[in-house]
């Protein structure tokens, strides 16, 4: 392999794992060069994936070099992320939506304090999906962020509003509890 096709793919590498877009003067420090040769080495990537009708492009953005996906390639892109964020939930995800739905506006500690283990990462996911949202902050110390369910939640769900989720204490009944507890268990 020559010196010039191993700096392309060293470069190639570089700017793959970059979620930003990455400053001459960087790659230049990373791969040891001029930032004349690394503006050179860019353009003729560029190029080549332009030549090669490839599924991204190479541009200079706000002061660096990014891939990016083909503009033609949008309609596919946008089409397989929005069916991955329709991906199935986990039993974890489960849970912590039905403790928001019922519970909003809830904290990340309530939520814990339910589940009985730490929801963080499942409660990010779920505002990743834009099944839940910030709502609000609460008044007490540290002003923790209230959560509530996004609109797509509903849609999701095929709901018109939240006053059309089932009763919860008949749902706790079937489950075996003896007393289901909350406003509408009658305890």
């Amino acid at each position: 392999m020559s010196k010039r096709s191993e700096l392309l793919r060293a470069l190639e590498a570089l700017l793959f794992v970059s979620d930003e877009p990455v400053p001459p003067v960087a790659l230049a420090q990373a791969l040891e060069l001029e930032r004349r040769e690394v503006d050179e080495l860019c353009e003729e990537l560029a190029r080549a994936y332009e030549e090669r009708e490839a599924g991204i492009v190479l541009r200079s953005v706000a002061g660096g070099w990014r891939l990016s996906t083909h503009p033609d390639a949008a309609p596919f892109v946008e089409q397989y992320l929005l069916s991955t964020r329709h991906a199935r939930v986990t039993k974890a995800a489960l849970e912590t939506l039905a403790i928001v739905a019922y519970k909003q506006p809830v904290t990340r500690h309530q939520v814990s304090a339910i589940r009985g283990v730490n929801s963080d990462g499942v409660l990010r996911s779920l505002v990743d999906r834009g099944l839940v949202a910030e709502v609000g902050r609460e008044d007490g110390p540290g002003r923790p962020v209230l959560y509530g369910t996004t609109p797509e939640f509903l849609e999701r769900l095929g709901l018109p509003s939240l006053a059309a989720l089932p009763p919860l204490a008949p749902l706790l009944a079937e489950g075996g509890a003896e007393d289901a507890g909350g406003p509408e268990g009658g305890a």
